[in-house]
């Protein structure tokens, strides 16, 4: 069994994040270290399988969990299935040290990492993440919330996991367009933060796109490793370095709110989303020629899209004046300058610059 382990090293906490094939099992030492009064496993209707291995290898230390099912997919991320859960918790006597245990995709990872983060003004919580997406980007770095209808992520808060234990097995049983869905998010680290792991991915896409074993263990411990240098720099995003993984997500976001969650799958809509800076940042001068052409060949050649449905261009420039990252009306983009390279732009773009590049997208 192949075991990486990235550590995450920050002001208030440290946690280990455990990448292997085949280690799922391993749960149960992980958690016994953390030595929790009561165990919680909250999961949806996808990993139902994963869920009941956990809780026989929890069982088999001492651990009696108790599990919650939520509805699969980015609905259950609302105040009404936050509110369920916080009346579970209190129907089971949750304590300040219950352990919330989540397994599944970005969308129980972010609702139950709120639920830790909240319940008795907050309780530990530890992460299984099952689709590639969660892996490589929601499970690390404590970011948890809920929609609004209005916007998405509104409502959320900062809140580290004990711990995050990744088995690339679960990947098996994930359908090809959820699991091409979470390599927008692989791609993302390469265009922003490291060349020479772009320049992997495009050699190695066609092993990517076929989820080979070995490669996945390399390709997500290094974006983790990406990941947790950036929030050791800045954990809540106050000196703006964070940000930058946000990449491609101010527009996704908006393709997300205005088509309405589900209609595109989140990678898919940061593929897109992706693509609408790097036309951005070509119209401003601010990349290489030949920037763009090779983010769009290696997102086409995993599978991923650069367009979508058209739609009108005003409701989705009014979702994105109402992103986090923004001050006030004024929307802040993160762009690249090269590949391997993307910082945070305060500039005020014209509304037209903006629709020229959400145009460029929409076939």
């Amino acid at each position: 069994m192949k075991i990486k382990t990235v550590s995450v090293k920050l002001a208030d906490c440290d946690y280990d994040i455990e990448i292997g094939t085949g280690n799922l099992s391993r749960i149960s030492s992980m958690v016994s270290d953390l030595s929790p009064s009561k165990v919680y496993l909250v999961f949806d209707e996808n990993v139902e399988c994963y869920c009941q291995d956990i809780q026989s290898a929890l069982k088999q230390v001492g651990f009696h969990p108790l599990t919650l099912r939520i509805p699969a997919g980015e609905r259950s991320k609302t105040i009404e299935q936050a509110s369920l859960v916080w009346e579970f918790l209190t129907r089971h006597h949750a304590d300040r040290q219950s352990l919330i245990v989540a397994i599944g995709g970005g969308v129980v990872g972010d609702l139950a990492g709120f639920i830790a983060a909240t319940y008795a003004r907050g309780l530990p919580f530890f992460q299984v993440p099952t689709t590639l997406l969660a892996h490589v980007d929601s499970s690390v770095g404590g970011k948890t919330g809920i929609n609004l209808k209005a916007a998405k992520n509104m409502v959320g808060a900062f809140w580290q996991p004990s711990g995050v234990l990744i088995d690339t097995e679960t990947l098996s049983t994930l359908e090809d367009r959820e699991y091409i869905s979470g390599l927008a998010e692989v791609i993302k680290y390469g265009v922003i933060m490291d060349a020479d792991f772009f320049g992997l991915l495009e050699r190695e896409s066609i092993g990517l796109k076929n989820r080979d074993a070995e490669l996945l263990v390399e390709v997500i411990s290094h974006c983790c490793q990406l990941k947790a240098l950036v929030v050791h720099e800045d954990e809540k995003e106050t000196t703006g370095r964070r940000a930058i993984l946000n990449y491609g997500h101010t527009f996704a976001h908006a393709f997300e709110t205005v088509l309405g969650y589900g209609k595109y799958l989140h990678g898919e809509a940061v593929a897109v989303g992706m693509t609408c800076a790097a036309h951005l940042a070509e119209e401003l001068q601010l990349v290489p020629l030949d920037f763009r052409q090779r983010q769009t060949d290696l997102l086409q050649a995993v599978g991923l899209p650069v367009v979508v449905e058209p739609t009108e261009l005003e409701p989705l420039v009014d979702v994105m004046r109402r992103d986090k990252k923004n001050l006030g009306d004024q929307i802040r983009f993160i762009l690249p300058t090269k590949m391997g390279h993307a910082r945070l732009f305060d500039d005020v773009l014209p509304d037209s610059v903006i629709h020229s590049a959400l145009q460029q997208v929409m076939q």
